[in-house]
């Protein structure tokens, strides 16, 4: 973002492509092309949070290059769920966690791809050890996003950060077919906004000292961690603008919120005091879905349940990680939540295991109550570099679900459809 006011020829910038200084202000005078970044704080600013874009779709396009102009939605059959779709399917309203039967409806020519979890993370390792090579201050955040801090990395790089980060898209682009959006400014919350700004293929630049004029007109659910309902909440107490955070004040805020109180005032100001945790250890690994219609019928939770196990485990098992808790989660049509655990003996990154745990929770959860959401989460994690012991112990679902993971690892997901996947009786 410019600064209010900076004539936009006086800001200093870069070509993204090249890495010239910028001077005239449309293309860059190296090499003529129109990706200028300019900003008044652009040589200052180190903390970045990068994105891939499209993730899941992007690779899929990647690999097969006659899907490079169509729709392409990543997911499950007629029964499942939107694990990603491209930005073209996302023009015609598509989203992720979309129930696939509205998603098709909303896009009947669009190409649905089944998930390949291995291919996925196997190329978000590849692109997060590139990212160790700018810093060791990586914040991984998912398989295909992460918090940076360049902090100190100028002499070393011999450019600022945010030529750095220009040049490791490029690399990503160039080295992997992908693509990531970079948002750059001064603390983690303001470089994840700044992330969302310029997608696909983007680089926004947020400064702290511009935040409060950015984020006043925004709704206060625009700050992280303020759902529905606390967004009623807040609104129902006169809060319904980040600018109405910013008058009361942090003293107010406190005395009526408490802790989260201040949370607020400050991030509504763009103060965020967290720093890049490269140790930040992974507490769970969990998949939910809201669906586009409530649901009551144990039948299609059930299969919903299903495909959100196979991702949770894929996920476990690209991490080598397994846990011992698992985790149900429902909300209701009144978007009241349920959630329900269980404790295993023995640690487990076994879909057939997770599922079978949730799916025996669930089945006493149906009472025709309509739900919106269903999830499945596994906590208590431990590294697992091999078989964990619980799937040592039930030996012959182990070796089936490895053997179907390497067929699908070598072939393709739909080498291998497990038969809950289609059964429609």
């Amino acid at each position: 973002m410019a600064a209010a006011g900076s004539p936009i020829t006086a800001l200093p910038g870069f070509c993204r492509d090249c890495l010239a200084d910028a001077g005239a202000p449309k293309r860059c005078a190296a090499c003529g092309s129109p990706r200028i970044l300019r900003h008044v704080d652009i040589a200052a600013l180190t903390v970045a949070h990068i994105d891939c874009d499209a993730f899941y779709a992007t690779i899929e396009k990647r690999d097969d290059p006659s899907l490079a102009d169509k729709p392409v939605i990543v997911g499950g059959g007629q029964r499942g769920v939107v694990a990603a779709a491209c930005y073209i399917a996302r023009t015609y309203g598509v989203r992720s966690a979309m129930p696939m039967f509205e998603a098709k409806r909303r896009c009947p020519d669009a190409i649905v791809v089944k998930p390949n979890m291995a291919k996925y993370a196997k190329t978000g390792r590849d692109v997060r050890k590139a990212m160790f090579d700018l810093t060791p201050l990586v914040e991984p955040l998912s398989i295909d996003e992460a918090f940076l801090d360049l902090t100190g990395t100028e002499r070393l790089h011999g450019m600022s950060a945010a030529k750095v980060l220009a040049r490791f898209a490029r690399q990503v682009e160039r080295d992997f077919g992908i693509t990531v959006s970079v948002g750059l400014s001064g603390n983690k919350f303001l470089a994840k906004i700044a992330s969302d700004l310029d997608k696909p293929r983007g680089f926004a630049v947020l400064s702290p000292a511009e935040a409060p004029a950015f984020l006043a007109p925004k709704p206060v659910g625009f700050i992280y961690g303020i759902g529905a309902a606390s967004a009623a909440r807040l609104a129902s107490d006169g809060y319904r603008l980040i600018a109405d955070l910013q008058r009361a004040g942090e003293s107010d805020l406190i005395a009526r919120y408490g802790e989260e109180g201040m949370r607020l005032a400050r991030l509504s100001r763009g103060i965020d005091s967290r720093r890049v945790n490269p140790d930040r250890e992974t507490k769970s690994i969990s998949s939910e879905t809201t669906f586009m219609r409530d649901i009551s019928d144990f039948r299609p939770l059930e299969q919903i349940l299903w495909e959100l196990s196979e991702k949770v485990s894929f996920r476990l098992k690209a991490n080598e990680l397994a846990g011992t808790t698992i985790t149900l989660k429902l909300k209701t049509a009144d978007f009241k939540i349920r959630t329900r655990s269980r404790s295993l003996a023995q640690p487990t990154h076994l879909a057939s295991r997770i599922f079978a745990e949730g799916r025996a929770m669930l089945e006493k959860e149906i009472d025709r109550t309509k739900f919106r959401l269903i999830g499945i989460g596994v906590s208590n994690l431990e590294d697992h570099a091999g078989d964990a012991l619980a799937d040592f112990l039930d030996r012959r679902s182990a070796d089936a679900e490895h053997a179907v993971d390497r067929l699908r690892k070598k072939f393709g997901r739909d080498a291998v459809v497990k038969g809950l996947e289609f059964d429609e009786n």
